[in-house]
């Protein structure tokens, strides 16, 4: 057998990197990198080394093709004004699916969509442009927003701020105001819109996962996916079904090409309906860069399919795509998108085969493919996601491999439901009706997985940690087709991952076997665990991630939390909750505060399932095993507290200020309360001595010096995300915090964090 020629792939990265050169903003890179190319390409000459040749030839062309195109962008009229920060009315049109952010801390709701200015004008004239923007609007005006369709022109005051080279924009602009409709969409683009919204109306019965899920699917609408159900897809390596994928293409070529040629169609006609097939897809889908990279490793994939030499040819086809879309776009080499593409295809074309080959020698080949595929994917794409989250997914491959039947007749017949939409809406209804119950198996896959206690290993994301996983991911790769080819091994293999999955991954030492109080690491939020009995205990905030809370519980063994305390609404304090369902949950506490509304319905969905809602009051007072919880301060509905989708400094200084006892350890946990707050919280709490502070708000800037003093704390915990863009904690704070105690613990350094008592002395234990 011919070992697979790997040569192509190479020249494909030399143009890559000629392009992200290019992209990054620093003309030494530019001059550098030509000048290596130009090196390079010399010693190819001289020593008749035709690759090196071409390697130098293609990184210099996308360098220099990239230059001229970061150049052009920075030198126009909209970039200039950009510079200067100003404010001037514009007329764009909207391209691209549009973004919505939900409210996040003191962030109100925003909206952010690409855009073309045609037309600029400000104090000192007026100009025409042609030039691409990133349109952004915050507060009350998001609403008016999203009603705006793709394709639509509109004129609006904004504000010009800096994009950087690695952006593709011209500026980044912030809308001052509402928008005032020029044009609709024009015919395409209408015709496109009529399409995804049919979609979206025959979807309407279906069950809210199922609802969210059928569009993201099929035409990457997420606008309806929920935070927590991303979260999910994402913990368990599903991601890639809430986005236009390759795959979406491929399955949708090969039932229309089954269709077509059952009707006769051969030639170039068939050809021809491929073709249009793959242009209808893109422009469905908004012709976004994304779409045409993921169309570009779909049609790699399509090519590769029925030859021989499989894994040859398709190495050669991603060289080519890796080159024509390095050419078209060069910021696409930034793409962290692009990345995950080209190493998953290639992962697929060089492993995948032989791995089918080898297992299918005593399994049957069904099997074979549903378990080489998605493996020969998750360990191409490792060592990038390990970079980036800096986990290892353990439950991805078998979540995909479970996947994999269901995302076929999900896709085709969310398809021809899009399609149907605009002729029948009620037989558009019964196709997205049947797509749906395969899109809710989806979802009770990633549901499920992501409960799993072993569903993520934590990994640090280092340089000499990723390579170390590029290593393992590597040799992984080479020991497979023996490993498979042997049903002993495969099957103890199999048994060791379900072993992985069902056990909980801890660090040596973690969690220490007489903890009290635990701070999870649960990234930019707050989750606090106090430890009630065996397997049992009481959580004050749920963090903002559920599988993060999720595998902090399972790590410290609790089984039940009979109660649970939020602080404030915010959602870096309650979209975990979904997790605690099922974990027999008896009471939920939260101040009369019921803003925003997003974390109100979380709440409601733990009342949905027989859990008591009760409304705080200073002096309340809950205890659960040996541990207890009493409310110093609450904050009733106030006039001034108005109900608000948004989130504001109003609601984090109305949060519950805490008191928590438990094995003669006193903890202060006051939520995301700011100075205003800090000083009320004085006058209403009386005495605040205590062993171990909580720090508010994540170490913010805003504290009130007197009242972190009054707590007089032995230790000092900030729950904290890494590198979080919010700047927490502050240096001023760590400095006041500091002159207060020796011992400040931030989980963003040390992981999850345990406080214990041994002879009438804490005893700090840190998960990394």
């Amino acid at each position: 057998m011919r070992r697979t020629d790997a040569r192509p792939l190479v020249l494909g990265c030399s143009a890559w990197a000629g392009a992200w050169l290019a992209t990054s903003g620093e003309q030494t890179w530019w001059l550098g990198g030509a000048l290596a190319a130009a090196v390079v390409g010399l010693v190819g000459l001289r020593v008749r080394r035709r690759l090196l040749v071409a390697c130098a030839v293609l990184a210099l062309g996308a360098l220099l093709g990239g230059v001229v195109r970061v150049v052009g962008l920075a030198s126009g009229e909209v970039a200039y004004l950009a510079r200067e920060g100003a404010v001037v009315e514009i007329e764009a049109v909207l391209q691209g699916g549009p973004r919505v952010f939900l409210a996040s801390g003191t962030r109100p709701q925003s909206w952010m969509s690409r855009a073309v200015v045609t037309r600029l004008s400000g104090r000192d004239g007026e100009w025409l442009a042609g030039t691409p923007v990133e349109l952004s609007a915050t507060g009350d005006d998001v609403q008016q927003w999203r009603r705006l369709a793709p394709g639509t022109t509109v004129r609006v005051a904004v504000r010009l701020g800096q994009a950087g080279p690695e952006d593709g924009l011209a500026a980044l602009t912030r809308a001052r105001g509402r928008p005032v409709l020029l044009a609709p969409p024009g015919g395409v683009d209408a015709a496109v819109e009529a399409v995804r919204s049919g979609l979206r109306r025959a979807s309407d019965g279906l069950d809210p996962d199922a609802r969210a899920l059928v569009p993201a699917l099929v035409v990457g609408d997420t606008s309806l996916m929920s935070p927590d159900l991303t979260a999910r897809f994402k913990t368990t390596g599903l991601t890639h079904l809430t986005a236009v994928s390759g795959a979406n293409l491929v399955l949708l070529m090969v039932f229309v090409r089954a269709a077509v040629v059952r009707l006769g169609v051969r030639g170039r006609l068939l050809t021809g309906v491929l073709a249009g097939t793959v242009l209808g897809f893109v422009t469905l889908c908004l012709a976004e860069p994304s779409v045409v990279r993921a169309a570009a490793m779909g049609m790699v994939g399509l090519a590769a399919l029925g030859t021989s030499t499989r894994s040859r040819q398709g190495l050669r086809y991603l060289a080519v795509a890796v080159l024509a879309l390095t050419l078209w776009d060069p910021w696409i080499s930034r793409s962290l998108g692009f990345a995950l593409s080209v190493t998953a295809s290639a992962g697929l074309l060089w492993w995948a085969g032989p791995w089918t080959e080898a297992m299918a020698k005593w399994a049957p080949r069904w099997l074979a493919e549903a378990t080489a595929v998605p493996l020969a994917a998750q360990l191409a794409t490792q060592p990038i996601i390990t970079a980036i989250s800096g986990q290892v997914s353990v439950v991805g491959v078998l979540a995909n491999a479970l996947a994999g039947p269901l995302v076929g007749p999900a896709t085709v017949l969310g398809f021809l439901a899009a399609g149907v939409s605009t002729l029948w809406l009620p037989l558009a209804s019964v196709l997205a009706w049947a797509a749906g119950w395969c899109a809710l198996g989806l979802c009770w896959i990633a549901r499920l997985g992501a409960t799993l206690p072993g569903a993520t290993t934590p990994w640090p994301a280092t340089g000499w940690a990723v390579l170390l996983v590029t290593g393992l991911c590597l040799a992984a790769g080479i020991l497979a087709p023996r490993a498979l080819a042997q049903r002993w091994i495969a099957a103890a293999c199999a048994l060791a991952l379900v072993i992985a999955l069902l056990r909980t991954p801890s660090p040596p030492g973690w969690p220490p076997p007489a903890w009290s109080i635990v701070s999870c690491d649960v990234g930019q939020g707050d989750a606090t665990v106090i430890a009630a009995g065996p397997g049992e205990a009481i959580v004050v905030d749920a963090g903002p991630d559920p599988a993060l809370l999720s595998r902090c519980l399972a790590q410290l063994g609790v089984a039940r939390v009979p109660l649970v305390v939020l602080t404030h609404l915010h959602a870096d304090h309650v979209s975990g909750l979904p997790t605690l369902v099922g974990r027999g949950v008896h009471q939920v506490v939260t101040s009369g505060v019921r803003t925003p509304a997003s974390g109100q319905a979380l709440v409601q969905q733990l009342v949905g399932e027989g859990v008591r809602h009760v409304t705080a009051q200073a002096g309340d007072r809950w205890t659960v095993g040996r541990a207890s919880v009493q409310v110093l301060a609450a904050e009733p509905v106030g006039s001034d507290l108005q109900p608000a989708e948004g989130e504001s400094s109003v609601e984090n200084d109305a949060s519950l200020l805490i008191l928590v006892a438990v094995d003669g350890i006193t903890v202060l946990l006051a939520g995301d309360t700011e100075d205003t707050g800090q000083e009320r919280l004085m006058r209403l709490a009386g005495s605040l001595d205590v062993d171990v502070l909580l720090v508010p708000h994540h170490g913010s800037s805003r504290q009130y010096p007197d009242f972190l003093a009054a707590t007089t704390p032995q230790v000092a915990l900030i729950s904290v995300g890494a590198k979080n863009d919010y700047g927490h904690p502050t240096a001023k704070t760590l400095k006041l915090v500091n002159s207060l105690t020796g011992n400040v613990i931030r989980t963003d350094q040390h992981g999850s964090i345990a406080v214990g008592i041994d002879q009438g002395r804490l005893v700090l234990t840190t998960q990394r």
